[in-house]
């Protein structure tokens, strides 16, 4: 919001004529964006660049369509207007309606198979991730849901995923591709996101010969393999980095776009943080390859077409080269 600007911007528009499918294109619009009603034909968000943006898209597509729009900026006439105002952006009701679905599959863990709770887990998630972004006044609930949906995510891991490695302490370590050429790397089987995109990372860009082994327990990798994404491993969580964001940065990638965009959704899925829009759609394809294909390098060939494709958008919307 820019310095003493007011605290509320309105859009004020009339539809001409009888058109109630662009109405309704109109408020579910402004509904996603989480835009709070004072009578029909008047929303009040709070004001903001975002907030400002979001109107005059949906001004411009209203005068469009013949019809009258127009953006203002207030101020509340005193503190029980001003009340009222917050009071439309109240998520209350929604982070209850989180909270009991991620109870639910809580509760429901010990029945669902490992591809249906991943599938509820990915739901869930997106659905925070849009919640927040329409939280103006974050308050407890928001921090209610987000301890649960981590208790949530500590379950699960428990439960399908007993091998998950713990961050390490310490710093990236520098390594020379040319010096892990023709390898062996190992990781623990059936690969979930962020071992099946730093497979792909590894054969892609550090060692395009690499051989694969999946193991049952971390405890049998062999002497002379790579390991990684297990504690222990060669390479794995560092600080904040998931071994993804750590083979990326070992091997000097993590300044190509389209390597750190990846890094950001693997990060997203595996221990949380900023969302990234095609998470759920990623975790989902993921799940339905994992069921489809029990073979691990099959499940890894199947889904590097999926990461080249990722890679080459984010790559091109920055303008970076392969």
């Amino acid at each position: 919001m820019r310095k003493n600007a007011a605290p509320w911007i309105l859009l004020v528009n009339s539809i001409a004529g009888d058109n109630k499918t662009a109405r309704q294109r109109i408020w579910r619009a402004l509904k996603a964006s989480g835009a709070g009603t004072l009578r029909d034909g008047v929303y009040v968000l709070p004001n903001s660049d975002a907030s400002r943006a979001v109107f005059q898209g949906q001004a411009n597509e209203i005068i469009a369509m013949g019809g009258t729009a127009h953006l203002l900026t207030i101020g509340a006439e005193n503190a029980e207007q001003a009340r009222h105002f917050k009071a439309l952006f109240d998520r209350g009701a929604e982070y209850t309606t989180l909270l009991r679905e991620i109870f639910r599959i809580k509760a429901a863990l010990r029945t669902l198979d490992e591809s249906d709770a991943r599938r509820e887990l990915a739901t869930v998630r997106r659905d925070l991730a849009a919640l927040v972004a329409v939280d103006f006044f974050p308050a407890a609930p928001r921090q209610q849901v987000e301890h649960a949906l981590d208790e949530l995510e500590a379950a699960f891991n428990k439960r399908f995923s007993t091998d998950e490695p713990h961050a390490a302490k310490g710093h990236v370590p520098n390594r020379e591709r040319n010096e892990y050429k023709g390898r062996t790397w190992a990781t623990r089987e059936r690969p979930w996101v962020d071992r099946i995109a730093s497979a792909w990372l590894i054969r892609r860009f550090i060692d395009p010969k690499a051989k694969f082994l999946w193991l049952k327990k971390p405890k049998d990798c062999p002497k002379y393999a790579h390991g990684f994404d297990f504690d222990g491993a060669e390479f794995t969580h560092l600080g904040a980095r998931v071994t993804f964001e750590v083979l990326a940065a070992s091997f000097g990638l993590e300044h190509d776009a389209g390597i750190a965009r990846l890094g950001q959704l693997v990060h997203h899925l595996d221990v949380g943080g900023v969302p990234v829009p095609e998470a759920p759609g990623f975790a989902a394809i993921l799940a339905g390859a994992r069921s489809k294909q029990l073979d691990d390098d099959k499940l890894l060939q199947a889904m590097s077409a999926v990461l080249d494709a990722l890679y080459t958008t984010y790559r091109d919307a920055q303008g970076g080269d392969t």
